[in-house]
């Protein structure tokens, strides 16, 4: 027999609109839908939002989800970014808010932003703590879901197994969802343009490099969280530089924006994409030869995965398409035509608010499940009893 969590489902899809409609295709019961969809209604959950086509008789109300009662506050942490949304439960901006932060700054100075920011746009919005249904976090390194955790954080010195999520969660009472930067604009990207393709790499290029792979509309983490970690493949091992993980010879430290900063005397991947701006010849010419260095390893990632999609995102996305330009030279070089046939190579569409819609999606897709729901309403009715 279907649960209230599963109800909830058909009518998020369009399957069903009305009550009559989920008799019909689920052949439960008139009372069982009935209770299931009041509890629905009364938690918040979905409301009836207007007047369906009637067979005879008195039209039917339609049932759709009530986005705007619960609220979902998300946060996207970058090497030297920090940007906060809150939304409704159907991943829609409500408010932003955007710093220039370094992550090395240390958790207890980030988080506490994080927080106060979070405050500050429920004080705007004119909205009580107890609306929030769910928040999420991304952070620019490997996190261990079960905890909550930061794991091999190479470029967040002193977060390594840091409580992110309990920091956070000291606000709410809510789930606290935290998942890696690069998956986060991954399924951002993959949700606001793509969904009709199956699957999906993103790459994000600015002060390291990331990987995101969203496979049949899921973000895909492998066994050890560790998937995607292409900036760290070992490409020249005789080579002198030295890799933020400690190895030599990582595309990492021969095509990331640091690396692309460090060579041409710059401080930021920012300053390079300014250098490009400018015309300068030396800039231009070593951000191809990084996006080529990129495209030997993608190359690879492109025919064990045949993705639909490959989207540059991060500074080196801003660069006029003079990254992106080396990644297609070799890429469709390197690769069996029939994997690239149909293959578009893009910039990414969101821009910096990737990270952000990507990390809504998820707390908002976690919070609907179907077991998150069923376990919602089981509390609910215990506390009432």
């Amino acid at each position: 027999m279907l649960t209230a969590g599963q109800i909830l489902q058909l009518i998020r899809k369009g399957t069903c609109r009305t009550r009559k409609e989920l008799i019909e295709y689920t052949g439960l019961s008139r009372s069982t839908i009935t209770d299931r969809v009041d509890r629905l209604i009364d938690a918040g959950y979905i409301h009836e939002s207007g007047v369906g086509v009637s067979g005879g008789g008195r039209p039917p109300s339609v049932l759709d989800v009530d986005a705007t009662r619960r609220l979902l506050l998300v946060a996207d942490l970058g090497a030297s970014h920090a940007r906060v949304a809150l939304t409704d439960l159907a991943a829609r901006p409500m408010a932003e808010e955007r710093a220039e932060m370094r992550i090395e700054l240390g958790p207890d100075a980030v988080l506490s932003w994080v927080r106060e920011a979070f405050q500050r746009m429920l004080d705007r919005a004119g909205r009580p703590t107890g609306d929030v249904c769910g928040v999420g976090l991304d952070l620019p390194g490997s996190v261990d879901h079960a905890t909550g955790r930061a794991i091999r954080s190479f470029l967040m010195p002193g977060w390594d197994d840091h409580p992110v999520g309990e920091a956070i969660g000291s606000m709410f009472d809510v789930p606290i969802l935290v998942e890696n930067d690069a998956n986060a604009m991954a399924l951002g990207e993959w949700w606001s343009s793509w969904r009709g393709t199956d699957s999906l790499i993103l790459i994000k290029v600015s002060t390291g490099i990331g990987t995101g792979i969203v496979l049949d509309g899921q973000i895909y983490r492998g066994v050890e969280e560790a998937a995607g970690n292409i900036g760290h493949v070992r490409l020249r091992e005789t080579d002198d530089r030295v890799c933020t993980c400690g190895s030599r010879g990582c595309v990492a430290s021969l095509a990331s924006g640091h690396a692309l900063a460090t060579d041409l005397g710059m401080t930021s991947s920012r300053d390079v994409v300014r250098l490009v701006h400018a015309g300068d010849p030396g800039a231009i010419a070593r951000v191809q030869e990084a996006g080529r260095t990129l495209g030997v390893v993608l190359a690879t990632a492109v025919s064990l995965l045949n993705p639909g999609v490959l989207v540059l995102a991060g500074d080196m996305a801003q660069t006029r398409e003079h990254y992106l330009t080396g990644i297609r030279e070799v890429v469709y070089r390197r690769s069996l035509p029939y994997t690239t046939r149909n293959l578009k190579i893009v910039t990414s569409s969101l821009g910096d608010r990737a990270g952000i819609v990507g990390m809504a999606v998820i707390v908002m897709e976690h919070v609907l499940s179907p077991a998150s729901v069923d376990a919602a309403l089981a509390a609910r009715s215990d506390a009432a009893s």
